[in-house]
């Protein structure tokens, strides 16, 4: 019973989270579904060349492997400006918490250097720079941005000039593709942060041995996202917010509810833990334990390796 109230509260917050933003309540179809009315149409005309192409799930769609990174990055495009809310509205606020624990957990030491993927907005850039001032009064550590979408690299710009470490060498930002990070060099980083990005990708087998290949030996990946719920009855709880409320929230926070329909969608395509910390492994990494801590239920999970 009080999981069943924890998730119902969850519930309630992201509602009031969301009701706070000024909403545009323009109908219409997003970019994203007229993307994909595109490519239905095209492949209705070419069906000998379609049906030849290997296919990936987006959300709970099929497309071409080719055609997901542009629809990915049309999601965020569309959610770049409301991006914590967007996290806000997905976790009831949660978000946050899981992050500082994240950062806990890294733990980096003095003149950490480090690549956080997917990280477009400065998030885990902007804790781990804190971190490492405030805990050891490190001004040497280092942080490269990367992300695919431009849009969510300017949002973490832009969130930068607002702090002391804005032009500085301390932080730096890339845009790339995490399935190939060919302008960081092998053994260069001392750690590897992915947060709520890894589910994005194409191949995520690509991903974590691009991540091994980067680190140096010693270093550390370590993913935060949202993850599988084995409990029943809160499962249950979380699959009625997650369908019913978060979507709807999406049309009014940003007036997209098929970015937000995507995004949880997208969480129940992702292995669950188990299946992905044996991923982890056989990209080359060593994971202590069982490779993972379960947060909030297991609506999300922090995972973790080393290269040794």
């Amino acid at each position: 019973m009080a999981s069943r109230t924890a998730l119902q509260q969850l519930s309630r917050r992201a509602t009031t989270l969301a009701t706070m933003a000024s909403p545009s309540r323009t109908a219409g179809f997003s970019t994203m579904t007229k993307v994909l009315h595109q490519h239905n149409s095209n492949a209705a005309s070419n069906n000998s060349s379609s049906s030849s192409q290997p296919e990936t799930h987006f959300g709970f769609k099929n497309v071409p492997e080719s055609m997901k990174e542009a629809l990915v990055k049309q999601v965020f495009a569309n959610v770049a400006t409301n991006y914590d809310i967007m996290n806000d509205v997905m976790s009831g606020g949660v978000h946050r918490l899981w992050k500082d624990h994240f950062m806990r957990t890294l733990a980096p030491t003095p003149g950490t250097k480090l690549l956080d993927v997917a990280g477009g907005t400065g998030d885990i850039a902007m804790r781990f720079l804190d971190y490492c001032k405030e805990t050891h009064g490190d001004n040497s550590a280092q942080v490269t941005v990367f992300d695919i979408n431009p849009n969510m690299l300017e949002v973490g710009k832009e969130r930068f000039t607002k702090t002391p470490y804005h032009n500085t060498s301390q932080v730096s930002f890339m845009e790339g593709n995490a399935e190939n990070l060919e302008h960081i060099p092998d053994n260069s980083m001392d750690a590897y942060t992915i947060a709520f990005g890894i589910r994005n990708c194409t191949h995520v087998d690509r991903v974590l041995k691009e991540a091994y290949r980067v680190l140096k030996p010693g270093g550390r990946f370590m993913c935060l996202e949202f993850s599988k719920v084995e409990n029943p009855v809160i499962s249950k709880v979380y699959d009625v917010f997650s369908f019913d409320v978060i979507p709807t929230m999406g049309q009014i926070v940003a007036n997209d509810r098929d970015s937000y329909q995507y995004l949880v969608e997208s969480i129940r395509k992702f292995p669950p833990q188990k299946e992905f910390a044996k991923m982890i492994k056989d990209a080359g990494f060593t994971v202590m334990g069982q490779g993972y801590e379960d947060l909030t239920f297991g609506v999300a999970a922090i995972h973790s390796g080393f290269k040794l």
